[in-house]
């Protein structure tokens, strides 16, 4: 598992910068405005899975998930810190060639 940096958009401009995903990534979402830019550019589809930790009335509330085509990109968010905690937890069912950076706006 790996802590991706969340990178700050400006209103000068911002070149993100994107990472090589694992099977498990986390980032800090705390400022409840940012978002994740999946881009696939492998030869199988990649399933985005959002962990939620929490739990509303002792009952699981269900991960969320973003299908992510093979050579398409998928903007996700923006990630909720109510519904994901501070630092969410993102899988991947498929990680060769696939790249993400987390962008606070």
């Amino acid at each position: 598992m790996a802590l991706i940096t969340t990178q700050q958009m400006s209103h000068l401009g911002t070149q993100a910068t994107y990472t090589a995903v694992s099977a498990s990534d986390t980032a800090d979402i705390s400022n409840g405005r940012t978002f994740l830019h999946v881009k696939n550019q492998g030869a199988s589809p990649d399933t985005v899975g959002l962990v939620t930790p929490g739990t509303v009335s002792g009952l699981a509330i269900a991960d969320g998930s973003v299908s992510c085509t093979n050579g398409q990109e998928r903007f996700i968010g923006p990630l909720d810190p109510a519904i994901y905690g501070q630092v969410v937890t993102v899988t991947h069912s498929y990680t060769t060639t696939v790249t993400c950076a987390f962008v606070s706006v």
